[in-house]
């Protein structure tokens, strides 16, 4: 052990430092009882991340926290921040990462936004960031007076730090209810924020939520009760996740947002919805990536004859990733988006009927109108219509019935140029109870017959896989940020290769 300090000590600061700042803020602390050297290390780091869900008991989680675990490590939180923060010499070491995580109880958040607004004045802070918590999973479990506290706490809380807010990059914010120009104010005082999170935050009555801002690149609202949210002048924003609109006539805006090209759009299609058509809802874009969530239930978008507008919203298209399709429904709708994003690279499809995000009891799903008819009609792809660029399909839930195997030999039959064809099981959550497996052919012989079905009177190149595991980099891309869906909590059932 003492040879392996003295050699570890040898180092020069730098390489320490590095190592430090990988170790994350707790550990690094730690290290400055070694020597008044390690003491000095531990004030330069450059990436300072807090969160006060890391000072909890082993085996207790967020979803568990009690109140009093929650007032003690916020003050833990609170005291490390400005313990941190209070060490480092002003001006001379370059803070690249503070971030801090806390729960929005008593004078905590306030305390800790005023150590960090110091810091913003007195050093360089690149990147600054609050994630504000309330201990509350899922917005069934906030009730509307808890919405008005939250919000009220944390009006508090933002006008008695200006400075701290005045030098944020990033902010996220879940259950508060604000006042009618609150998100106008905030938006405001942060003159430097680039990123933006708003889940189930609301200003009581359905509202309008106009947003303007300089620097504001990415955007995410998530079960946000709005009325309707205009984007009027985001001359920086390329990433925008919009999930949960009540509105169907028009829930969404844009202004002047001439970067945007990554959009994520999620929200459950009721009976009495009518069906979106992208080319009005992504009307002014040139969109790259796009994901489409259905949580299960009726699909909500509308498949469209190729039209001026649409090719222009699709014509930088690549990479299209469609999110918890119902199951035991024709898909051979999305057919319309090859036809119109001639350029499209990669196509991922997850059939699903998700039990955790789903509601189950008939008399409520009667009572608000949830559809039965989950799918959508559309033949009118030419049946010479070729594409020239897809060259990946991934199909989540595959299934060996007749309308997944037909529709994988159109996709098939049209993209001519198609490399690759990976098919995966049905996903398994581990929260969902009595789930049942999906058919797959699990024999030899059963891949041969699917592979025939598939690929009969087709001429492609195209290989199909079955996977056993989850491929690092298809799951990157299903998951986003910001997604609903914790794929770390789901499995994927094993298979074999069809080829």
């Amino acid at each position: 052990m003492g040879k392996d300090y003295s050699r570890l000590s040898a180092l020069p600061d730098d390489i320490l430092l590095n190592i430090l700042d990988r170790l994350g803020v707790l550990d690094a602390a730690r290290t400055s009882i070694l020597s008044r050297r390690w003491t000095q290390l531990a004030a330069k780091l450059s990436r300072l991340i807090i969160n006060a869900q890391d000072f909890l008991p082993e085996g207790v989680s967020n979803v568990n926290v009690s109140d009093d675990e929650m007032f003690r490590v916020n003050a833990a939180a609170a005291e490390a921040t400005k313990s941190i923060l209070t060490r480092r010499n002003p001006g001379e070491h370059t803070i690249r990462v503070l971030s801090t995580a806390f729960y929005l109880r008593d004078d905590v958040p306030v305390s800790i936004g005023q150590a960090v607004g110091r810091a913003v004045e007195t050093h360089l802070v690149e990147t600054a960031q609050f994630s504000v918590m309330t201990g509350k999973v899922g917005t069934d479990d906030v009730d509307d007076d808890e919405l008005v506290i939250y919000g009220r706490e944390f009006m508090r809380f933002f006008e008695a730090c200006p400075n701290a807010f005045g030098g944020l990059t990033s902010l996220d914010i879940e259950n508060l209810r604000f006042g009618e120009s609150d998100i106008s104010n905030i938006l405001i005082t942060c003159k430097r924020l680039k990123h933006l999170r708003l889940l189930n935050c609301d200003s009581g009555d359905p509202s309008t939520l106009q947003v303007e801002h300089s620097h504001l690149s990415e955007l995410s609202i998530v079960n946000c009760l709005l009325e309707q949210v205009k984007l009027n002048w985001l001359p920086q924003l390329t990433q925008m996740t919009f999930d949960g609109w009540i509105n169907y006539q028009d829930p969404l805006v844009l202004g002047h947002v001439p970067l945007l090209e990554t959009v994520s759009l999620t929200n459950i299609g009721y009976s009495f919805h009518n069906l979106v058509k992208l080319s009005e809802f992504l009307c002014g874009t040139s969109i790259r990536d796009l994901k489409l969530g259905f949580k299960s239930e009726k699909v909500w978008v509308q498949p469209e004859l190729p039209t001026k507008s649409l090719a222009s919203v699709f014509r930088q298209l690549r990479f299209v990733n469609l999110v918890d399709l119902p199951e035991g429904y024709d898909l051979t709708w999305t057919m319309f988006i090859l036809e119109a994003a001639p350029l499209l690279k990669e196509l991922y499809i997850t059939v699903w009927d998700h039990a955790c995000i789903m509601e189950t009891d008939e008399e409520v799903r009667k009572e608000n109108l949830y559809s039965e008819n989950r799918g959508v009609e559309w033949d009118s792809a030419a049946p010479d219509f070729q594409h020239h660029n897809l060259v990946t399909l991934i199909i989540f839930g595959y299934k060996s019935e007749d309308c997944m195997v037909s529709y994988l030999r159109r996709v098939m039959a049209s993209a001519v140029n198609l490399k690759d064809v990976f098919l995966y099981g049905k996903l398994l959550c581990n929260h969902c109870q009595d789930e049942k497996p999906s058919r797959f052919p699990w024999t030899k012989r059963q891949k041969i017959s699917l592979k025939k079905r598939v690929t009969a009177g087709i001429e492609s190149f195209a290989i199909i896989r079955s996977c056993s595991t989850l491929r690092a980099d298809h799951l990157a891309k299903i998951v986003h940020p910001q997604c609903w869906l914790d794929i770390s909590r789901t499995t994927l059932l094993s298979q074999q290769p069809v080829v």
